[in-house]
């Protein structure tokens, strides 16, 4: 029984609702070829969502451009009678570390260093495998993308922490908090890792043979 194939939503003539989840079933006196709607939300059914790929790997090679300047320019100013000071966010996470506050500290770099770097990693080795049409470890690869996507926005944490301070530290020129360029950029990193996740179709995983039928021979075999 664990030899046997498993049968793909295509081959079962099953179609998964790509906004509400609902299960279809293309019933018998539908031509092949017609287009379906969702009756529940009314979204049109693929069995693959056009441009996926297309569409994910654009937020992917985004967020990979900004998470550089995210991390090397400043995310805010600190301003006090002794002046301002710049913080990136590994220099806040050195910071903390050198005042013993390591709980904090580990804390920020998970949320803010290792979280999109292994989301970013772990969308790339999605694309590439489901590029390749590639059937190795399909649920594996499914668990690592319901992963990543359920821990998209916890990696935010950096920008309520410095949305918090800005309204609650504000007193003139005597102390205050500014938010910079790097905060920017570090939030559009999230919110592209957010979008290449939601926007990558997870059934690519499991490809079918009928998304990609042989290719006829370029040439006839030659007669004998």
């Amino acid at each position: 029984m664990d030899d046997e194939p498993i049968q793909t939503g295509r081959q079962l003539g099953l179609y998964s609702c790509h906004t509400c989840g609902r299960v279809s079933e293309r019933q018998g006196h539908a031509a092949p070829d017609a287009p379906l709607a969702c009756p529940r939300c009314g979204t049109h059914l693929h069995h693959r969502n056009p441009r996926s790929l297309e569409r994910a790997w654009a937020y992917t090679w985004a967020a990979i451009v900004l998470y550089l300047p995210a991390n090397l320019l400043p995310v805010m100013t600190t301003i006090s009678l002794q002046g301002a000071v710049d913080h990136t966010i590994l220099g806040g996470i050195h910071e903390l570390w050198m005042n013993r506050d390591w709980g904090l500290a580990v804390i920020v770099f998970v949320a803010s260093v290792a979280v999109p770097i292994v989301k970013i990693a772990s969308l790339v080795l999605l694309l590439l495998s489901a590029g390749r049409n590639s059937t190795w470890c399909s649920r594996e690869r499914t668990a690592l993308w319901r992963g990543i996507e359920a821990v998209g926005h916890w990696s935010m944490l950096d920008v309520f922490v410095v949305v918090l301070l800005v309204g609650m530290i504000h007193f003139g020129p005597l102390a205050g908090v500014e938010p910079e360029p790097g905060l920017v950029a570090f939030g559009a990193v999230v919110v592209l890792t957010i979008l290449g996740v939601s926007s990558f179709d997870p059934r690519l995983l499991w490809p079918d043979p009928a998304d990609n039928p042989p290719q006829p021979n370029a040439s006839p075999p030659p007669h004998e």
